[in-house]
């Protein structure tokens, strides 16, 4: 699904709404008055605030599987491709933490019917590109057998969330004084220990 300028920016605006206020908490009108627009035009182009969510998504998650399938096309080691991977991962949610803190909600609540299919698509795609990581791996001796490959992006992805829940309490405890110091150190100390604890799931034979 393609989307326009200010089809973006309207997604865009709402994002953030939702994120600070809420689904609930958000009305069409507040979008409308952010956005600079009619509220007819949020009619026009997503048809209700459902919609418009679900649009959210879709818009989101656009590119992510064609990033992952170039990064298993790459002449490079599993072990290489599942640091690679988690990199991606972690830099993903947490540019996009406000569209994932929402579908949290959403998916934990389940006060609307919210079609989130893409999302669940992408999910499953996801979790077959991991898979033919991990088989490379262990068709070459590099990855133990017994892997519970369902678990590892929840272990990743939840490491993140909880991280980022608790900023304030890691930003005083790891001495990070400012939004850059702590995008920083997620970017590289935190990333570095989730791809040691990923890979040493991997290689370690559980007996």
């Amino acid at each position: 699904m393609e989307f326009n300028e200010k089809q973006i920016e309207i997604l865009l605006v709402a994002e953030q709404l939702f994120a600070e206020e809420g689904f609930d908490g958000t009305s069409v009108r507040e979008i409308a008055k952010i956005a600079n627009i009619n509220v007819a035009m949020i009619s026009y182009y997503f048809g209700s605030k459902e919609k418009l969510l679900e649009s959210m998504v879709v818009y989101r998650i656009s590119g992510m599987k064609l990033q992952l399938e170039n990064l298993i096309q790459e002449n490079i080691t599993p072990i290489e491709k599942i640091d690679k991977l988690i990199e991606f991962y972690i830099k993903r949610v947490y540019n996009n933490r406000c569209i994932y803190q929402i579908l949290h909600f959403e998916l934990s609540n389940k006060k609307r019917e919210i079609n989130l299919d893409a999302f669940t698509q992408v999910k499953n795609e996801n979790l077959k590109l991991l898979e033919s990581i991990i088989k490379e791996g262990q068709l070459q001796g590099l990855f133990q057998p017994n892997i519970t490959i369902e678990l590892i992006s929840p272990t990743i992805i939840g490491a993140l969330t909880h991280f980022h829940m608790n900023k304030p309490y890691f930003s005083e405890i790891l001495g990070l004084k400012s939004e850059q110091e702590y995008e920083n150190y997620v970017m590289t100390t935190f990333t570095k220990h989730i791809q040691k604890t990923i890979k040493a799931l991997l290689v370690y034979e559980d007996k």
